[in-house]
C-alpha cells in the first residue's frame, strides 16, 4: 500500500514536470520559467547564502505566531466549548473578528509595532498576522472538539466523583485532541500561506521577502525557485502534523488511511 502511494505519487509529480516543461519551452529568466530554470535559480540562491538564511527567518516567524495561537487558542476554545457564560461573552467577539483576513490587519500592525525599538518591527508585524491567521480554526476546532464529547465520558467522570483540573486532563482533553490536533494542522498550514504575503509587504528577509525582490528585478526563475522551497517546507510542516494527529487517532483506534 506505501510502495504504491509512493508510485503514484512520483507518476503524478512527473507528469506535471512534464506538462510544465512542455509549456514553458523556450522562455527565458524574464518569463515563465520551466523547472531547468528553476533549479538553476534554486542553485544560484542556495550557493549564495540568503536562501539558508531566508528559510530561517520564515521558519522563525512561523513558530513564533503559530505557538502563541496554540497558547491562546486551545485554552479560549476549550473554555468556550464547556462554559456557556464564556461562550456568550467571547464567541461574538471571535465570530465577528474571525472573517477579516489577516492581511488587512497589515496597516494595524505597522501602527502598533512600528515604534517598538526592543525587537525588529517589521518580524513583529508578520508574527501577528501569523497569529491572527493561526488562532481562529484553532478556537474553532478546539471549541467543536469540547462540544463533540460524548455525555457518557462525563457521566463516568461523575459517577468516579472526578472533578475539576482532573476532568480536564483526564475525560476532555484526551477526548478533545484528536479534532484539536486537526485544527492545528489547519492552522498551520494557514500560517505558512499568511506569512508570504506578509513577508512580501513589510519585511526585509524570508522567502515572500525573496519572491518579492526577484519580481522586482525580473528574475522570474527565482520566484518560482523560492516558490518551490516554500511549498517543500510547507509539505515537511503538514507530514509532521499528519503523523501527530494520526499517532493521536491511532491510540483511540481511528487512524486515518
Amino acid at each position: 500500500m506505501q510502495g504504491r502511494k509512493i508510485f503514484l505519487g512520483l507518476v503524478g509529480l512527473s507528469l506535471f514536470l512534464l506538462i510544465w516543461h512542455l509549456v514553458t519551452l523556450g522562455n527565458g529568466r524574464t518569463d515563465v520559467p520551466g523547472p531547468w530554470l528553476t533549479l538553476a535559480g534554486l542553485i544560484e540562491l542556495a550557493t549564495g547564502g540568503v536562501l539558508w538564511r531566508y528559510i530561517i527567518a520564515s521558519v522563525f516567524r512561523v513558530m513564533w505566531g503559530f505557538t502563541l495561537a496554540v497558547l491562546v487558542g486551545v485554552p479560549v476554545g476549550l473554555a468556550i466549548g464547556w462554559s456557556r457564560w464564556f461562550r456568550e461573552l467571547v464567541n461574538p467577539l471571535v465570530q465577528g473578528l474571525r472573517p477579516i483576513s489577516p492581511i488587512a490587519w497589515l496597516p494595524i500592525a505597522v501602527l502598533v509595532f512600528g515604534g517598538m525599538t526592543w525587537w525588529e518591527p517589521s518580524d513583529l508585524s508578520a508574527i501577528f498576522l501569523i497569529f491572527l491567521a493561526s488562532i481562529f480554526p484553532i478556537i474553532t476546532a478546539a471549541t467543536s472538539a469540547v462540544e463533540g464529547i460524548d455525555v457518557k465520558f462525563l457521566r463516568v467522570a461523575t459517577n468516579l466523583e472526578v472533578s475539576g483540573a482532573k476532568v480536564l486532563f483526564q475525560v476532555i482533553l484526551p477526548a478533545a485532541m484528536p479534532q484539536i490536533l486537526t485544527g492545528l494542522r489547519l492552522a498551520l498550514g494557514i500560517a505558512w500561506v499568511v506569512l508570504v504575503a506578509a513577508e512580501m509587504l513589510g519585511v526585509q528577509s524570508g522567502l515572500g521577502f525573496q519572491i518579492n525582490d526577484s519580481r522586482n528585478n525580473l528574475r522570474y526563475d527565482l520566484v518560482v525557485a523560492a516558490m518551490v522551497v516554500i511549498s517543500v517546507i510547507g509539505m515537511f510542516l503538514d507530514g509532521v502534523m499528519a503523523r501527530i494527529e494520526n499517532s493521536a487517532l491511532s491510540r483511540r483506534g481511528t487512524a486515518k488511511r
